[in-house]
């Protein structure tokens, strides 16, 4: 299993990180101002368009025989994976690094940047028919889920990175600290059955895990791999594509997701040069060793002698422009919650 240096992502990420995106909202147009400045290195194509007829882009590169299928933005207000896919654009358009060459060599990557452009408008997590695009694999209702489906049909990729932003509720189980990255690597029947392709999938994990505990150990969970019948990463993990979910979550004091961001950017390219440089991916059992992601978080709690209360941000769109309000929680038992902020009263 090979680990990519930790001075060079740091390195790199400071040199390609695309800097006009930017905070937790990024709409179709902000990302269709920069795709004419990859049109030299890639093969970008609108596969094509949502319910409300915005372009659904595909970029294409590599010639290498491991096909692997990326999309951000299925939830529409899940912005951050879809930040680090430009930084790794830069790295493709401009970087001479051999990581790179042979990435290209290796592989054929196909990413699709933001599958949900009408959610993506209106800051929602599903679509404009109000249609949660990752619980839509089996009926395929929306028009951007029959998309990503005949895509995933045409290109046939071994792998897949299906990449979401996760509440600021969520902790590693035995820490105090936010799950900063979560993975899971998603069960293809009700037993949890550990296939082959599961193993191939938690390789990769580890993989990538393996590195981020040299950069925020304790900071890294693993969701339940309960199985949803009518979710995609199960669907396409059943179907042979074994599918990594990337959940990017909350960093100390990074509401606007911008060192999640780092290290979503360092998870995609290690999980990337962990395929391309793999052929038996039998390292999974440390998998299991990632602790759970677990509830545990508020964004604020106010602690009194005899009372607690609790506090979380919602972020709406005012005047075109995303705020985020704070609202209380009605939650009696706070004994075992941890606040992101905590302010002591003495009365």
């Amino acid at each position: 299993m090979s680990y990519i240096s930790l001075d060079f992502l740091e390195n790199i990420y400071k040199q390609q990180k695309e800097k006009t995106l930017f905070g937790r909202w990024t709409r179709f147009d902000d990302i269709k101002k920069l795709l004419p400045k990859y049109l030299s290195k890639f093969q970008v194509t609108q596969i094509g368009n949502s319910e409300q007829n915005r372009p659904v882009m595909q970029l294409k590169i590599g010639n290498g025989k491991k096909k692997i299928l990326i999309w951000s933005q299925m939830h529409g207000n899940e912005n951050t994976g879809t930040k680090a896919l430009f930084d790794l654009f830069n790295c493709f358009s401009s970087s001479k690094e051999e990581v790179f060459k042979q990435l290209i060599e290796k592989t054929t990557l196909f990413f699709i940047p933001m599958l949900n452009p009408d959610g993506a408008e209106i800051f929602s997590r599903n679509n404009v028919n109000n249609i949660d695009l990752n619980r839509d694999a089996t009926t395929r209702i929306a028009i951007e889920s029959r998309l990503l489906r005949k895509r995933l049909e045409f290109i046939n990729p071994k792998f897949c990175f299906n990449l979401h932003d996760q509440r600021t509720i969520f902790g590693a189980e035995g820490t105090k600290n936010p799950a900063t990255i979560s993975f899971l690597a998603p069960s293809e029947d009700i037993n949890r059955t550990l296939t082959l392709g599961r193993k191939h999938t938690m390789s990769v994990i580890v993989s990538i895990n393996s590195m981020l505990q040299n950069l925020i150990p304790s900071f890294v969970g693993r969701y339940t791999d309960k199985f949803y019948p009518t979710a995609t990463g199960d669907n396409f993990q059943k179907l042979g594509h074994n599918t990594i979910l990337i959940e990017s979550g909350h960093f100390p004091n990074d509401y606007d997701r911008e060192v999640t961001r780092k290290y979503t950017f360092f998870s995609i390219l290690q999980g990337l040069c962990s395929i391309s440089h793999s052929s038996k991916f039998k390292d999974y059992k440390e998998y299991f060793n990632i602790p759970n992601n677990v509830e545990m978080f508020y964004d604020i709690i106010h602690r009194y002698k005899n009372k607690s209360i609790a506090y979380q941000f919602k972020s709406i769109i005012i005047n075109d422009k995303l705020v985020s309000k704070l609202n209380k929680i009605e939650d009696k038992n706070l004994k075992n919650k941890i606040g992101h902020k905590e302010i002591l009263f003495e009365k």
